[in-house]
């Protein structure tokens, strides 16, 4: 089957952060004031935003009914977060190379101020063909919604699209059930390999493997 678009999610799949994110959530509350948090409850109530156009939303969900100033929560912890963003290694030269032979997308949850930061943090705001990020939609991976929303933006169709990501349920699952082949980025204490992914690749490889991964499709 001929691949026109390969597509990618953003975080832990093409960047990560030099210092984990439970540490940069713990500095950034201790910065404002406000009380600590895990990254469970965290990420729960970002999953419950991930049409939000800023961490606002992320952040009174999760101090509701606190007296906490969550712009002020939302800008620490973005500071954080993108002084401490870098891409895995080998993946800016894996994208030109990529871009030369197929259209090239982006497609992550999130609000739209946080991820497209992180994009310009890491000089990446017109390394993609299309890069769509949820907090902009109305709807977040791993909804078919969104990955169609990707496909129009490419303007191509499932059947000759790839999707990469690390994500079990929200880019796994949600490629799939949407018609597009998946490849799940591995790596330790990651989610396990999931069957509905057509190939696998260890993150520290991704660079070196994917582009005869997709040859091969």
């Amino acid at each position: 089957m001929d691949t026109a678009a390969v597509a990618f999610d953003l975080d832990d799949t093409l960047a990560v952060t030099r210092v984990d994110r439970a540490t940069l959530l713990e500095q950034a509350l201790r910065a404002v004031g406000a009380p600590q948090r895990s990254r469970e409850a965290y990420l729960q109530a970002h999953a419950e935003n991930l049409t939000a156009r800023s961490r606002e939303p992320v952040f009174e969900r999760l101090f509701e009914g606190e007296a906490v100033d969550a712009t002020a929560v939302a800008q620490a912890y973005r500071d954080r977060v993108n002084a401490a963003l870098e891409p895995v290694p080998g993946v800016e030269e894996m994208l030109a190379t990529l871009r030369e032979r197929y259209r090239l997308g982006l497609l992550t949850n999130g609000p739209v101020v946080a991820q497209r930061s992180k994009l310009a943090a890491l000089g990446w705001t017109d390394a993609f063909d299309a890069a769509l990020v949820t907090g902009e939609l109305t709807a977040g991976k791993p909804e078919s919604a969104a990955f169609e929303s990707l496909l129009a933006e490419l303007g191509t169709d499932a059947s000759e699209t790839v999707f990469v990501g690390n994500d079990v349920t929200a880019d796994v699952q949600g490629a799939v059930a949407a018609g597009i082949d998946a490849v799940q980025v591995c790596y330790p204490d990651g989610p396990p390999r999931d069957p509905d992914a057509f190939a696998h690749v260890e993150r520290d490889e991704l660079a070196t493997r994917l582009p005869a991964i997709l040859d091969a499709r």
